[in-house]
């Protein structure tokens, strides 16, 4: 201990690190060229804001001049950082990885770094550093913008020595690696599942385990047109299997935060997105106004068409509560019908495309359904299940990947040292 009230804890600047404000660490931070983008292709792409929406660069959302100076053209290392968006998107940052016929298009600053700093070091210290932007952007209506002086002037706690600097960047690239090749995963495991989707709900699968085809089976026209269905299949819509109910929007002044005796969870969509914020309690709801576990919600107006299943609780007045006759359809099968891609078209349709789509009862009851025997509705749920398995496996390995990048970057991109006594 050195001095001072016992158990005190103070934090001490790792040795071989400084605070050098983000300007001293550039050598070119400017604005990208103005000139008239035009609608056709040609040899001088441009960057746009939308070129780094995702934090990558985007080849695929580019703008094109018919003539750019060279002077504009990226190198490698170099970041794109957006200093006029609105406020959610203002600081984000892309680095341009490898040299590229890619030049610097409006709204986005390019940032290059100088000799002595890594510039993978610099793009996660910037990431980091997001919350800063927000809290420095002047803010317009919908817009918001920092200027050059304000970013320059950004503190920012890196090694002295590059190879640090280095050696942070690249394990944090093996994680960011980690992360794109699961997400890519997911993505291919989704299409699967999609294809598997449109083979099983419109072919089905025979005595044999086997898909059918119009070769070895007979088929009919279904109420879906241009979708052909098993001869043997009911062809139907939701009003022969379900009966539906609405929400009730229920006044703050009679909820609660805290559980207790007769009290439900009060089931909204700020609810379902956020639990730990938007938990309340309904005290003795009447009965039909409560979710069991067997039910089914279906989001009935706004993000029409979302289906939310095992849950309990109280429903909102923005949700359908859909019962359906366990006799003649499988909950399971149910669901993954309407999450089809042919039904949620056919929703979004019907819900309208006003400022708030709404999904009538009536539109809904009228929606198609294609029911083959419980025993295949049996077969087909367990297929498509065995793939949500690996898609919920893979989700839980990404998002370790990104609690992990997170807690590295809190680990790696500070100057200081765990708190300790003194």
């Amino acid at each position: 201990m050195r001095g001072g009230v016992e158990g005190k804890v103070e934090m001490t600047i790792v040795e071989g690190w400084k605070t050098e404000s983000l300007g001293d660490q550039l050598k070119l931070i400017r604005n990208g060229y103005s000139g008239q983008q035009v609608s056709r292709i040609t040899d001088f792409p441009v960057t746009r804001i939308e070129t780094i929406s995702d934090g990558t660069i985007d080849l695929n959302k580019v703008g094109y001049v018919d003539f750019i100076p060279d002077s504009y053209r990226l190198k490698s290392g170099d970041l794109l950082f957006s200093n006029i968006n609105s406020l959610k998107h203002i600081g984000k940052v892309a680095r341009v990885s490898e040299e590229t016929r890619l030049f610097h298009g409006m709204n986005l600053l390019v940032l290059r770094p100088v000799e002595q700093v890594d510039d993978k070091f610099l793009f996660y210290k910037l990431i980091n550093a997001k919350p800063w932007f927000e809290k420095m952007a002047a803010q317009a209506i919908n817009q918001a913008s920092i200027n050059q002086v304000t970013l320059k002037d950004l503190q920012l706690e890196i090694p002295v020595e590059k190879p640090e600097q280095t050696k942070i960047a690249d394990i944090l690239s093996t994680v960011d690696r980690a992360i794109e090749q699961s997400e890519a995963l997911i993505a291919k495991q989704q299409r699967i599942k999609t294809g598997l989707m449109q083979d099983l709900l419109i072919r089905g699968i025979d005595e044999h385990g086997n898909l059918r085809s119009e070769q070895t089976h007979k088929f009919k026209d279904s109420s879906i047109k241009g979708i052909r269905i098993p001869k043997s299949w009911k062809d139907c819509t939701f009003r022969h299997v379900t009966k539906v109910s609405q929400g009730l929007q229920i006044p703050i002044e009679e909820r609660f935060k805290e559980d207790g005796s007769s009290r439900y969870k009060y089931i909204t969509v700020q609810y379902l997105n956020n639990p730990e914020r938007y938990l309340e309690f309904i005290e003795n709801p009447p009965p039909q106004l409560v979710c069991n576990i067997d039910d089914i919600l279906f989001t009935r107006t706004g993000n029409t068409g979302q289906i939310i299943t095992d849950v309990e609780g109280v429903y909102h007045n923005n949700f359908f509560k859909i019962a359906y006759d366990k006799k003649s359809v499988r909950k399971d099968y149910l669901i993954h019908f309407l999450n089809w891609q042919p039904i949620q078209d056919m929703i979004i349709e019907l819900a309208g495309t006003t400022t708030i789509p709404d999904l009538n009862h009536g539109d809904f009851y009228a929606l198609s359904l294609f029911l083959p025997e419980s025993d295949e509705q049996k077969n087909i749920d367990i297929i498509l299940a065995k793939q949500n398995v690996e898609i919920h496996a893979e989700t839980f390995k990404l998002n370790k990947y990104k609690s992990l990048k997170s807690a590295l970057m809190q680990v790696y991109l500070r100057a200081r040292s765990a708190s300790r006594p003194c």
